[in-house]
């Protein structure tokens, strides 16, 4: 089994803010009601700020160890939370064959969302102090996207 280091962790967890994003352009596109247009719109704008954070916690978190309760625990427990299906394919081509509402959109988005949550709950256990509140901010970002979607699936 490889070891991945809390960089590759930082890399992967970028990854998925790269593929949320894609996924907010992509609905952003392919549906024409305002409200769905701008909410998916501001979605894919906050992923994009997410990655510039992450980004720079990457920077950081190569110059110290992870805090471990014992060796081998970071690589463990991230590994299967990162060992998902739920990012596959979310291709242009793909996305309307999986789409075809909004309310099929938006619940995808919600489970983005706390997939996000709960990989950056995790993530920060591993990190430095500074990063730690940098990483909460983010999860409280992400808990605001999982409202927002809420908030529109009830509307519609």
């Amino acid at each position: 089994m490889n070891i991945l280091h809390i960089t590759e962790i930082v890399d992967i967890g970028i990854e998925k803010e790269k593929k949320r994003r894609d996924f907010y352009e992509q609905a952003a596109a392919h549906f024409s009601q305002p409200d769905l247009k701008a909410l998916f719109g501001r979605l894919r704008d906050w992923e994009e700020e997410h990655i510039r954070k992450f980004s720079k916690i990457k920077s950081r978190v190569d110059q110290q160890p992870p805090a471990e309760s014992y060796p081998g625990e970071l690589n463990l427990y991230m590994r299967s939370l990162v060992d998902d299906r739920l990012y596959q394919d979310i291709s242009p081509e793909s996305f309307s064959k999986r789409v075809a509402s909004p309310q099929e959109a938006i619940r995808m988005g919600i489970s983005f969302e706390k997939d996000a949550v709960l990989f950056f709950s995790e993530l920060k256990k591993y990190c430095a102090e500074t990063d730690q509140r940098v990483i909460e901010q983010l999860i409280n970002e992400e808990k605001q996207h999982i409202v927002y979607l809420s908030e529109l699936r009830a509307k519609i």
